[in-house]
């Protein structure tokens, strides 16, 4: 199933051009998603079918309880920014869950003078607890996956500040059940920004797939319904501060587009910091 939230907080089957009411889900802070990964219970009504054309999506997780990142997960990127590191070395970080938007909203550049680069990258949906859990049945926790933007200021601050300004984890269009993506280490992904193809890599590149990430990031945390694991993004990261759109689309899964804003941008000397010398 491709499980969509739309409008206020509904949640929907998307099949073909059409989306289905499913009644029922708290739409809370959390969304109404969250509240049925929760309880556990299984998408049984369905009301009348609508144009997809006509609703307005969100994010279907909009503030999932962890989202756990994976740093330099492709060898072609940790080329491509001579990074001496990966993954075995790096471990994983953390984003703060108020950085996620959903599909039509807006990346908020936060600086005018330093560069800010897309990422676009396969997303895990955990559905059922997970601790310590091995590689060969870490696909069992997975609820669906979706698409997303590791949004990322070239800084000097811990990935974790640099990836957690808010709108800095777009994700959508809809979540699509385990059960639709036997393979989710044989995965076409493709990002573009204003129309021009960045990043076209295949999941198979992956250095740890999606089993390992799962089995590694239970090992340090409990993973809890809802938990969202961002895999890595491929080679192909580029700035986006001109740009006025981006597009990640990942086989079987969908494209996710968003639009990119300035407006509020300032420089990089005037964010808010301790005095020199302090």
């Amino acid at each position: 199933m491709r499980i969509a939230v739309f409008d206020s907080g509904r949640i929907g089957i998307v099949e073909g051009v059409d989306v289905f009411d499913v009644c029922g889900g708290d739409p809370g802070p959390a969304g109404p998603l969250q509240s049925f990964l929760d309880s556990g219970r299984p998408f049984t009504t369905r009301g009348a079918a609508v144009p997809l054309s006509s609703v307005r999506l969100a994010a279907p997780l909009p503030r999932p309880p962890k989202i756990i990142g994976a740093p330099v997960n492709y060898a072609a990127h940790r080329t491509e920014m001579a990074a001496g590191q990966s993954i075995a070395e790096l471990g994983l970080f953390l984003k703060a869950s108020s950085s996620v938007i959903g599909p039509g909203q807006a990346v908020r550049l936060p600086y005018t003078d330093v560069r800010t680069d897309q990422e676009g990258e396969l997303a895990v949906v955990i559905g059922r607890a997970a601790w310590h859990v091995p590689v060969e049945r870490a696909l069992e926790h997975v609820f669906g996956y979706t698409c997303a933007l590791d949004i990322t200021v070239r800084s000097t601050e811990d990935r974790s500040t640099r990836k957690s300004f808010d709108t800095f984890t777009p994700l959508g269009p809809w979540v699509v059940t385990a059960d639709e993506v036997p393979d989710p280490g044989d995965l076409m992904l493709r990002c573009r920004v204003d129309g021009e193809l960045r990043q076209e890599a295949s999941t198979r590149d992956l250095l740890f797939g999606v089993p390992e990430l799962i089995a590694y990031a239970s090992s340090v945390c409990t993973l809890w319904p809802g938990d969202v694991i961002l895999t890595g993004t491929p080679a192909g990261v580029g700035p986006i501060n001109e740009a006025r759109s981006i597009e990640v689309e990942i086989e079987r899964i969908g494209r996710l587009e968003v639009s990119v804003d300035a407006g509020q941008a300032i420089p990089y000397a005037d964010r808010p910091r301790a005095g020199v010398g302090a």
